[in-house]
């Protein structure tokens, strides 16, 4: 049997299930694996398994369920670990809908291992009741659920209005983040993202965030990528990677796009803006020896537990709001508006200029060295 296996966030990967799940699938037939998704891409060098689980590419899950769809694997897999077994089977329904919208025939069946080790963990058969499912069910301990039952209990209230989300699993006091942008803050346990014309203009069970709204800008709100709390639980050493030096001096910019970090892993070195974009690029940028210089505002929204940052990174804090705006003129100057520029010799050339920039916006600032 040829069989295709998704690999989704970092807490399947963290836990160690996900190593154990692979070897478990492979007594069935072929494996090959891939991730879905960006943030488990740090879990899964940190735990060395680049070679094993494919993470070349930033997809979407249920472009990597398709990805196999394409390769006509006989099953496909669906590994995921929510914070509760609602939020689990709510991201696997979602995935599983998406997923079907973008192929031509249903005809593989896609199983999702929803929080294994968990006492409500689940198997979830979204298009085929295999008896495989089954026969996992009971080696691994973990009850069968059916796509009815997922509907019936968590999906059904959705259809109240395409304008409204329901976000479930949710505490009081977490960061919401719509596609990679922390739009709010939660202070229930239920929460409800309400949109008109494709923005999101209010909030049940939170308190939006004006500038966070802003950089958002439209959204699809059925689609959207939606996450509350830290994107990573788990306490980890992290893994640097030995890679060889670029021959000139490249500098990225990234402005309030955290995820997409991966993309500069052949930088020497990256300028972020915001709070917490340098906060997740620079515990990013650590695993490949990167330094990072940060625009920051003291706006930060927490949304990982810590921070690595490489030595000699240098944190620019500006003040409130102004980070936006530095942050334009660094593009302008610095970057010519494009994302790359190879006019610099070092680090202290670079941050000279950024301090020149900022004198001329006559902005008050202070500097921090990472030693």
């Amino acid at each position: 049997m040829r069989i295709g296996i998704v690999v989704h966030g970092p807490n399947i990967i963290d836990t160690g299930y996900a190593l154990k799940l692979i070897e478990l699938l492979k007594e069935y037939g072929d494996v090959s694996i891939r991730l879905g998704g960006t943030m488990g891409r740090t879990a899964v060098i940190d735990a060395g398994l680049e070679n094993i689980i494919d993470i070349r590419k930033k997809l979407v899950p249920s472009d990597s369920l398709k990805i196999f769809y394409d390769d006509g694997v006989d099953v496909i897999f669906l590994l995921n670990y929510g914070k509760s077994d609602v939020t689990g089977q709510v991201f696997g329904y979602k995935v599983y809908n998406h997923y079907v919208d973008k192929i031509d025939e249903n005809n593989i069946p896609v199983i999702q291992i929803e929080r294994p080790g968990e006492v409500d963990g689940s198997i979830i058969p979204w298009n085929n009741d295999l008896e495989l499912a089954h026969e996992l069910s009971g080696k691994l301990g973990l009850a069968i659920v059916s796509p009815d039952d997922v509907y019936d209990n968590h999906i059904r209230q959705d259809d109240a209005g395409v304008n409204q989300r329901i976000v479930h699993g949710v505490s009081p006091g977490e960061n919401i983040m719509v596609n990679s942008v922390v739009i709010g803050k939660t202070d229930s346990d239920k929460l409800t993202l309400i949109a008109k014309d494709n923005h999101i203009v209010d909030i049940i069970g939170g308190e939006l965030k004006s500038h966070g709204l802003e950089k958002l800008g439209e959204v699809d709100l059925d689609s959207a990528i939606i996450k509350t709390g830290l994107l990573r639980h788990a306490k980890v050493t992290p893994r640097v990677i030995s890679k060889e030096k670029p021959k000139d001096f490249i500098i990225s910019f990234l402005d309030h796009a955290g995820e997409d970090v991966y993309k500069f892993r052949g930088s020497s070195l990256v300028i972020t803006v915001g709070d917490d974009t340098t906060l997740i690029s620079s515990d990013i940028l650590y695993r490949f020896d990167i330094p990072i210089i940060g625009i920051t505002d003291g706006d930060l929204d927490k949304i990982v537990e810590d921070g690595f940052k490489v030595k000699n990174s240098i944190i620019f804090e500006v003040e409130s709001g102004f980070d936006d705006i530095v942050g334009q003129d660094i593009k302008r100057k610095i970057f010519n508006d494009k994302q790359e520029s190879y006019d610099y010799q070092d680090i202290e050339e670079v941050k000279e200029k950024i301090v020149e920039i900022i004198n001329n916006i006559n902005c008050k600032y202070k500097i921090n060295y990472i030693i």
